[in-house]
């Protein structure tokens, strides 16, 4: 099979043919029709992240269509449309009995624990609990959409910060997490302000329904926040994830107000300050997403089938695996949108 490959950290990535796959007993074989490029997949591929073991094939957001079956499945069958969590619970301890599968002690991730959906071909295991059939309305780029960015940005908002009609709500960062964040956010009911430094960012942000926009190189985004809102918004969000906008997304809340952390907050020494005064004197809720479990994807899925959500309008541009190789070494921290102008998803085809 044809995969993105890389037997270095911050090494040469390129295009291999490697060995085919096979399903596990408890698991199947997905050919992968798409896959999300995610700066999460940039993050392994320098070495951020410490479960990945060399060489490797990164990609973590795909759907695609069954083509083997191991002996131990039972709810899918060969030719099923799916698409899976980038976290994959092992479905037996007291994490994922209750529901919340992406916080699992055990749990494996496609693209960062196993070889990932930069392929043609991908193995998962735990099928019977991890695998979401797709309905037949909601094709497979935008399935891959979903991903980690719009299904973390949706349990984020829905479940975890759980904002409701007429809240305000900060968003920083305008790239494939903050623009799905702003849809979400928007279905919701919520006013969003958006807040980036760059302007086609921002135009995207708009028209994935922002009602303010904040150019946070040209003013102070904490002292707009609490000018445009009175008080401070209700649910901040940091869909970028850096000191300074984890910082500012707390400072831009009012009083007993919730922060959002979406965007991965990596620092050279693993350690990042918060304002934990400010969270203590005005009695601020600290949330994170890490992704959703399979069993909670119906809802979303159903929004999406209803035309409530639109995931499919972020995403910008399809390209070869040989192209997404490429871009996924552009995607440095400040992200390939500082570079080219460019936001919303990309999804790589492995076969066009």
């Amino acid at each position: 099979m044809r995969a993105i490959y890389f037997s270095d950290f911050n090494g040469e990535l390129s295009v291999w043919d490697l060995p085919q796959p096979v399903a596990p007993q408890s698991g199947v074989l997905i050919k992968v029709m798409a896959t999300g490029l995610c700066r999460s997949d940039w993050h392994g591929w320098v070495g951020h992240d410490t479960d990945i073991k060399l060489p490797h094939v990164p990609g973590h957001e795909f759907a695609g269509v069954v083509t083997e079956i191991g002996s131990g499945v039972e709810r899918f069958q060969v030719g099923d449309r799916v698409t899976v969590p980038f976290v994959n619970g092992c479905g037996n301890c007291s994490f994922c009995l209750s529901g919340n599968a992406q916080v699992c002690p055990t749990q494996t991730q496609p693209g960062f624990t196993q070889w990932g959906s930069f392929a043609e071909l991908v193995s998962i295991e735990n099928a019977d609990f991890n695998l979401i059939r797709l309905p037949d309305d909601v094709d497979f780029a935008t399935a891959a959409a979903l991903g980690c960015r719009f299904a973390t940005a949706f349990r984020g908002i829905v479940d975890r910060a759980r904002v409701v009609e007429g809240e305000w709500v900060a968003i920083y960062g305008c790239g494939g997490v903050g623009l799905s964040a702003i849809m979400i956010a928007k279905a919701l009911g919520a006013k969003v302000i958006a807040v980036d430094i760059n302007p086609e960012a921002l135009q995207k942000a708009s028209e994935s329904g922002a009602d303010f926009l904040i150019n946070s190189s040209l003013e102070n985004p904490v002292n707009k926040i609490h000018a445009l809102t009175d008080l401070g918004a209700h649910v901040s969000i940091d869909a970028l994830g850096s000191p300074m906008t984890s910082k500012d997304s707390v400072l831009s809340l009012r009083r007993q107000g919730r922060h959002l952390q979406l965007g991965l907050l990596l620092t050279p020494s693993g350690d990042t300050l918060m304002p934990m005064a400010r969270v203590i004197g005005w009695e601020i809720d600290l949330f994170g997403s890490h992704g959703m479990a399979a069993v909670d994807y119906p809802e979303m899925l159903a929004m999406v089938a209803a035309g409530k959500l639109r995931p499919q309008e972020l995403v910008e541009r399809e390209v070869s695996l040989a192209e997404g190789a490429r871009l996924l070494q552009e995607m440095d921290e400040g992200a390939s949108i500082a570079k080219n102008g460019k936001s919303g998803i990309t999804i790589i085809l492995p076969e066009l």
